[in-house]
Parts: structure tokens; sequence; C-alpha cells
């Protein structure tokens, strides 16, 4: 159990995927070109390439993402931000928004 305390700390914010690249070498990852209303779009590493035929369809979606993790190198590329899922053995789905980028959740 974590105190609510804690739990304010993680900060989750609305991002649009502008691009996604496949990451050579990799049957797992994504890398995404995210916009959260920053100066610049993030990078963020993902390892849901599995659950998607055609990766372009995440083109233009606005996804739940953790955005204050210390930023992490995979596979020599930098990822800075955590997109957010549900799943289990039946089904994959990404938490999506329909709100503007940036938008924090409260």
């Amino acid at each position: 159990m974590i105190s609510i305390d804690d739990f304010q700390k993680v900060e989750i914010r609305a991002g649009k995927i502008l691009s996604v690249d496949l990451v050579e070498g990799s049957e797992k990852l994504l890398k995404l070109s995210v916009d959260f209303s920053e100066e610049r779009p993030r990078q963020v590493i993902s390892g849901i390439r599995k659950y998607f035929e055609d990766p372009q369809t995440l083109v233009g979606t606005t996804c739940a993402f953790v955005t204050n993790l210390e930023p992490r190198e995979i596979m020599g590329l930098k990822s800075e931000a955590m997109i957010m899922a549900a799943s289990s053995e039946e089904f994959f789905t990404l938490l999506q928004m329909n709100c503007p980028p940036g938008s924090k959740v409260k």
C-alpha cells in the first residue's frame, strides 16, 4: 500500500502521438513522438509493438502518460515518459483520453 502523498507525486498527462517508428533490433518496442503542449515533443519508448498489427494507427491518438519519471535509456534510446495501458490475458488497451495534449489527470 502507498499513501495518498505518494500517489500525488505521480504526474499523469494527456499526450497526442505524433509519429510512431519501429525500434531496429527489437520485436517489442515502438518509438513514439508525443505532444504534451511543451516546447518540443517527447520521445517515448514503449514495449507495446506486439499489440498493434499496424502501429501507424496510433498516430493522432491521445493517451494517458506518466510524465514525471526520470528519463530512461532503452536500447540506446532515451524515453521521456511512460504510456499507460490496461491488460489481462484476454485484452490490451491504451488509456485513451478526449482532451487537449498536456491536460493533467487530477
